[in-house]
């Protein structure tokens, strides 16, 4: 009881501690950190971090559903899934810049994350499918006559979604914009040069 009074004081609760978490994650790297480095940055001790967690891998994994479920959302909207492709591929990347946006320390590790794990391998699976979504899109898009025939596929969605990840690399909430003004960037940049 001691030790949820001492926790509750430090306004520790499972989304506090996995907000922390991330940060340390992205700033020292999965592997590179320990449960110690976690209690460290928490203020705890590593029991403390117990009470919410099994370990570092359930973290980990909490972590990157964070990111991936609101991708997700974004792919089951039904904005995604009916209309002309075209604009139902400005939509979703529309809403993929959001979600970045908003979700940037769990998308960052996710982007981070490189299969050495069972969680990542399978974070990597859900990405996989997520990309396939797109590159499903750009196709139809392109079978419509929406978007050039001369462009690949598979290469249009991995330029189009390096454009929208690379946002992690260099983004500063309230320094580098809002998330729609950052969207409308993207699509302006990526959508004139892709429309026949």
């Amino acid at each position: 009881m001691a030790t949820t009074s001492r926790q509750r004081k430090r306004g520790h609760d499972p989304e506090s501690v996995l907000s922390i978490a991330v940060g340390v994650f992205n700033e020292r790297g999965f592997d590179g950190t320990s449960m110690e480095d976690l209690a460290r940055a928490l203020g705890v001790t590593k029991s403390a971090i117990y009470y919410h967690v099994p370990g570092k891998e359930q973290l980990l994994a909490r972590a990157l559903d964070r990111a991936l479920d609101g991708l997700f959302e974004v792919v089951a909207d039904e904005r995604a899934t009916t209309g002309p492709a075209i604009e139902r591929l400005q939509w979703v990347v529309r809403h993929s810049v959001r979600i970045l946006v908003d979700r940037l320390p769990y998308v960052t590790l996710l982007l981070r994350v490189r299969g050495n794990s069972t969680t990542e391998q399978q974070a990597l699976d859900r990405r996989r499918e997520f990309d396939r979504f797109i590159a499903h899109l750009v196709k139809e898009a392109a079978a419509d006559g929406q978007i050039r025939p001369d462009l690949d596929p598979a290469l249009v969605t991995r330029l189009l979604f390096g454009t929208v990840n690379s946002i992690t690399e260099w983004y500063q909430p309230g320094r580098g914009g809002t998330a729609d003004e950052l969207a409308d960037a993207v699509l302006k940049m990526t959508f004139d040069g892709l429309r026949v």
